[in-house]
């Protein structure tokens, strides 16, 4: 199994929890409240939390490649969502 934890310094980590979410529903079955949400992703399950400074993601994935798509799916839409600020992406990918 292929994990991935990944951390966003933001303000407004609920919303974009929220914009992520609401948008992800459309393809995938989401779960989701203001502080946390659960993405089905084809690739695998991925968690997201907010808090007052901090949207974490805790993905997993069967191959090595669905982690990098669910990431490159995660940065792609939340540079759409936070365009007003520049976010810097930190991630520590493991694997079982």
């Amino acid at each position: 199994m292929f994990k991935t934890k990944g951390s966003v310094q933001t303000e407004h980590a609920s919303k974009y929890l929220q914009q992520l979410c609401k948008h992800f529903a459309h393809k995938v079955e989401v779960d989701f409240t203001p502080d946390k949400g659960h993405v089905s992703f084809p690739m695998g399950p991925c968690i997201i939390q907010a808090d007052n400074t901090t949207l974490r993601f805790e993905g997993q994935s069967e191959k090595a490649d669905g982690i990098k798509a669910m990431k490159g799916v995660i940065i792609s839409h939340l540079d759409k969502f936070a365009w007003r600020e520049q976010i810097e992406y930190v991630w520590e990918d493991s694997s079982d």
